[in-house]
Formats: C-alpha cells, sequence, structure tokens
C-alpha cells in the first residue's frame, strides 16, 4: 500500500504563511498526481491544489494566486505554500495521491491529514 508522511499544519494569524509538505512511498507505486484537499467542519472536502507527475498545477479558485504547489523531482513529495491566510483556510488539509498501486489505478489514497487553523 502507500503511506504518506504530512507537516507543516499549525496555528498562524491572518496575513500569515505555512508551508505544508507530503511524502507518498510505497511499493509498487507509480505516482501520477498528487494534491491537497481540505474539509472544515460542515463542509465537504474541496480542491485545495494538485500538480501532474509532469509538473503542471491545478488550483482551487478560492486558493488562486495565494498558494503554490511545488513537487522535488523524482520523489513523491510535494509542497504547499500558503500565503496571505484567511480565517476561510481554516481546515484539516488532507494530502492525496493518484497513481498506480499493484498494477491497479487508484484515486482513493489519502493522508491523516493536518490542521490548519487561521485565527488572532
Amino acid at each position: 500500500q502507500v503511506q504518506f508522511v504530512e507537516s507543516g499544519g499549525g496555528l498562524v494569524q491572518p496575513g500569515g504563511s505555512l508551508t505544508l509538505s507530503c511524502s507518498a512511498s510505497g511499493t509498487a507505486f507509480t505516482m501520477h498526481a498528487m494534491g491537497w484537499y481540505r474539509q472544515a467542519p460542515g463542509n465537504q472536502r474541496e480542491l485545495v491544489a494538485l500538480i501532474t507527475r509532469e509538473g503542471y498545477p491545478n488550483y482551487g479558485d478560492s486558493v488562486k494566486g495565494r498558494f503554490t504547489i511545488s513537487r522535488d523531482d523524482g520523489k513523491n513529495t510535494i509542497n504547499l505554500q500558503m500565503n496571505n491566510l484567511e480565517p476561510e483556510d481554516a481546515a484539516v488539509y488532507y494530502c492525496n495521491a493518484e497513481g498506480v498501486v499493484s498494477g491497479t489505478l487508484r484515486s482513493d489514497l489519502w493522508g491523516q491529514g493536518t490542521q490548519v487553523t487561521v485565527s488572532s
């Protein structure tokens, strides 16, 4: 299976910055894309940003221009630089991977989540 290591969540004041990182590993795992989703209480899980194996990013509308996703070449590791954070960005952020696991295409690969709190 695929294991995730997420880091970087925490408490930040409005207007501040945080960087989230996620590494995915596993035998027989070929990554096609990785990204971050978030879920606030009472809300559905929504896309924050994802990046393909080729390096093409895609962002949720609410974070465009403030967040930047990047990946480490040759590694299943992504970073999410979050700038100008707003209280509405507070949520549990989940790392997601899409790829082939033991010959099967999977898109339901999730990390355990990391809390981001934006408050003064």
